[in-house]
């Protein structure tokens, strides 16, 4: 676990913009590795993972939990598996990007 002090409570804390704007930001950082360092995009995924377990077990996100599965194994199918879903990294990126705008938005307010 990468995310220990996240684990242990603090995640809770987060919005659910918040923590999908986190999990976008390693998202975003295992694109960007994907052609310079496979180690580095794995281990970025990988935090990825780990971030939105942590948002599928908080049970605030029960009503969107289906949702939420989804999400994960779209992301799996996109960095470890054949692509099914035809994602790319663009799509990843605009899809994340809107978490990351509505987070902001609230903490300006």
């Amino acid at each position: 676990m990468q995310h220990k002090a996240l684990a242990f409570g603090r995640w809770q804390k987060f919005s659910l913009m918040e923590q999908l704007a986190n999990v976008g930001s390693e998202v975003h950082r295992a694109i960007i590795w994907r052609e310079k360092n496979e180690k580095d995009s794995k281990l970025a995924f990988e935090r990825a993972l780990e971030l939105l377990d942590l948002t599928i077990e908080d049970l605030r996100h029960r009503r969107r939990l289906k949702e939420l599965l989804r999400l994960r194994s779209a992301l799996v199918d996109f960095f470890a598996g054949n692509n099914e879903f035809n994602s790319s990294n663009q799509k990843w990126e605009n899809y994340f990007y809107q978490f990351n705008y509505a987070a902001n938005l609230s903490r300006k307010y």
